[in-house]
């Protein structure tokens, strides 16, 4: 038990349930009965004498009482699963274990070399990094099964509880295959988009909203052929065998366009620029491996970085 009143199951199910955003989501992921999930949350709610979850549609939705609770409920839970992973570690001999979220972007570039310099570090500590749309990634960053976020700094409203720290600012680049006939056109880019399939950041990507103003502003209202996706390999592929234009985060193709596999259309993207950094709880202190990576990346992100 926490305490009298609140048990590790009530814990466990409000944050499995606050994560899947469904009872029925949550319940299959426990093990358990969709009755057990609604009465467990019931029971905390009885206890705290306030609703955690209020229904929304056909399905639910965090009520402000339940998001407060959730930091400190993610804090704890991730406080528990340090200790336990300090004792098992110890008697193991193996460090502790260390997850990262990193978006596409830093994956290609930033991390390569920041775990090469940390594994000459020797700390034994496992590590996973993974990788996905940034709304994803904060969302397990708090409920507390990632440990830090490497990627671009989200809005306002979703840096709640996070604290950022700022290594370098990227832009969205329009990356095309090397030998794309709008490398050579005397025409305005913007006014043959169209001709082509794009290649874009899906919704909830961190730079969609960048991608979605700057084509507006260029008088590019609707892309007719739209391929949405985050996975950095098929984007490669399938740019490099089509026709496509590829709108991406500069970093995610700076090797192939190094190597002159890919090439970037003319366009002036300035004004998309935004902050790339670590974005870390604010209420949760980073174990010593933690640090020594956090402390390879910056350095990593020092020598790739595009400024």
């Amino acid at each position: 038990m926490i305490d009298s009143r609140i048990k590790f199951r009530h814990l466990q199910t409000f944050l499995e349930v606050a994560r899947q955003k469904s009872v029925m989501k949550a319940a299959a992921i426990l093990h358990i009965s969709q009755p057990a999930v609604t009465k467990t949350i019931r029971e905390m709610e009885n206890e705290l004498g306030v609703a955690v979850f209020e229904r929304d549609g056909r399905g639910i939705r965090i009520t402000r009482y339940g998001e407060v609770f959730l930091r400190h409920a993610g804090a704890a839970i991730t406080a528990l699963r340090q200790g336990i992973d300090s004792v098992s570690n110890e008697r193991s001999g193996e460090g502790i274990p260390i997850r990262i979220g990193a978006l596409p972007t830093v994956c290609t570039r930033v991390m390569p070399q920041a775990i090469s310099l940390f594994l000459q570090e020797k700390t034994q500590s496992r590590i996973k990094i993974v990788t996905g749309e940034n709304a994803v990634l904060l969302e397990q960053l708090r409920l507390g099964d990632l440990d830090l976020v490497v990627g671009r700094l989200a809005a306002p409203e979703k840096m709640t509880g996070f604290s950022f720290e700022h290594l370098y600012s990227e832009q969205v680049v329009f990356a095309v295959s090397a030998s794309h006939p709008l490398l050579n056109s005397q025409e305005d880019i913007f006014s043959r988009l169209a001709e082509f399939p794009i290649l874009m950041p899906t919704r909830a990507s961190i730079i969609r909203p960048f991608v979605d103003r700057f084509l507006i502003a260029n008088g590019v209202a609707a892309l007719p052929t739209q391929i949405e996706t985050v996975s950095d390999a098929f984007g490669r592929a399938f740019v490099r065998s089509s026709s496509a234009v590829w709108i991406i985060s500069s970093g995610v193709v700076a090797d192939d366009v190094d190597d002159g596999s890919l090439a970037l259309l003319p366009i002036d993207t300035s004004e998309t620029r935004g902050p790339v950094g670590l974005t870390m709880r604010a209420d949760i202190t980073p174990s010593l491996p933690l640090m020594i990576l956090m402390q390879t990346i910056r350095e990593a992100a020092t020598e790739g970085s595009p400024n």
